[in-house]
This record gives structure tokens, sequence and C-alpha cells, in this order.
């Protein structure tokens, strides 16, 4: 039986964001790894999901700090740490060089360094402490968000940004060669319709209003981070590379937790 073309594309995400197993893709071209970038969102929200299921089993035989834990190692594991591998290398590049040039060199060395190490113990320590303070019942639908909309916001320096590493040292390329206005707009609407079940179903009219203020600010958040991170990098290093999306995705994220955590609180 044939593969619809959009589930191969929506495969072909899934294998490039994370190690979940999928079917053998038949008739791969390069190219659907760009038309793919339409599903990161919907990745995002199945690897939220993932993390929501972890984390509700764990919460019913374990304090709440330990299931956060283990539901923080179960993304990694999931994701392969991909995009903190990245916000490591970014930490390292935009902090330990001058130029540009300096700057590219050193995130492509796959040793971390003491700005990657510092930034990466901060990014999962805050990570942490945010998720562990979030409410029970707003939980899994703010870390469902928290993921979808950082991968979108990550998507949009594809579309917004140039790619800067040259030639054959360009792994993330062929992301690069065309993200549109409309695929871009189309997969945070995806990503939407992915977020939309977990606001469903809450206790109480007030519990849902709630929700919804705190969805609605993580939203502005990772958005208001992504373009100041997507300016700072243009100026910084005339476009992106794809260690700067995975920090962008990352801090991204961690800004919708914190602020969705802010407004929840009473």
């Amino acid at each position: 039986m044939t593969i619809p073309r959009q589930v191969s594309l929506f495969m072909v995400a899934t294998q490039f964001l994370t190690r979940l197993p999928v079917p053998a893709i038949a008739g791969f071209q390069p190219v659907w790894l760009t038309e793919s970038a339409r599903y990161f969102p919907l990745v995002g929200a199945l690897v939220g999901s993932i993390n929501v299921a972890v984390w509700w089993l764990c919460r019913h035989a374990l304090p709440g700090t330990v299931a956060v834990g283990l539901m923080m190692a179960t993304s990694l594991l999931v994701t392969g740490a991909f995009h903190e591998d990245g916000f490591a290398d970014a930490c390292d590049g935009l902090g330990g060089g001058v130029t540009t040039e300096q700057s590219l060199a050193i995130m492509k060395d796959s040793r971390i360094g003491a700005y990657g190490a510092i930034g990466i113990v901060m990014l999962l320590g805050l990570k942490w402490v945010t998720l562990v303070a979030l409410p029970v019942t707003e939980f899994a639908a703010i870390v469902v968000a928290a993921h979808t909309v950082s991968r979108w916001c990550s998507l949009g320096l594809i579309w917004g940004l140039d790619y800067v590493r040259p030639g054959p040292e360009a792994k993330s390329k062929p992301l690069a060669d065309s993200l549109s206005g409309p695929d871009w707009m189309l997969s945070g609407l995806l990503g939407a319709l992915a977020i939309l079940p977990w606001t469903l179903g809450l206790i109480s009219a007030a519990d849902q209003a709630l929700l919804e203020r705190a969805l609605g600010a993580g939203l502005v958040a990772a958005i208001g981070v992504a373009l100041v991170g997507a300016l700072y990098l243009k100026q910084r290093l005339g476009g992106y590379t794809g260690d700067c999306l995975g920090a962008v995705q990352q801090v991204a994220e961690l800004s919708f937790l914190v602020v969705a955590l802010a407004v929840s609180l009473p």
C-alpha cells in the first residue's frame, strides 16, 4: 500500500527531529526534508504528548519533582537532545567567538566549552523548576503547547533569515532551500489544531479561562523571544545555522513555560 505523500512528509519530519522509529519511506528525495518542515510543530506536539504521558504515569507513584525529572529525561531520549545540543553549541560559538568566522568554527566543534556547559545547566535547571511549579490542571496543555509553539518559532528563522553555513559544512542546508511564508503559517495552524484537544475538559470554567490566558501569554513570550533572537543573529552572524535553530527553539520553549507559569500563579 502506498503511503500518502503528506503522511510520508510527517514521518520525514519525525525522523529528522526525533529518535522515534518510523516505517521505511520509499522513494525518499532530499526535497522532502524541506517540505516536511511544515510538520515540525506537529512533531513538537507529539514529543510534548509523550512527555505528558510519562509525567502522568509517574506522578501516581512518585513525587511531582521526580515525575518532572523523568519526563525531561524521556524528552531528551526521544529527541536525542537534538535542540539542546544546538543550544549548547550556539552558546559556545556566540559566547566565545569574536568574529562571525570564529563563532561558526566554534559551533562546528563537537566538544562542549564553558559557555555551552553553563548554558545547558541553567536551561535545564530553569526548565525543571518551572515545570515543577506549574498547576496540575494546566500542566499537560502548557507542556504540549510549549513544545509545539517553540518549534514553530524556530521555523520562523528559516523563513525570515539566510542560512550562513558555507558549502560542505551546511548540514541543515536542505531545510534552508525554501520555506515560504504560507508554509510557515500552515505549520502554525497545524500546531494550533494539535494543541486544541489538550485545552478541553478542565474541571471548571475558571481553570479554562486561566489556561487560555496562560497559553496566550506564553505564545506572545515565545514569539517575542524568537524575534529578538532573529534580530540578534542577523546582526551577529548575518543569518542562522542549525545550531541557532536549536537555540531559539529551546529559549522559546523556556520563555513560554516561564510566562505561562507567571500568569497561572494566584
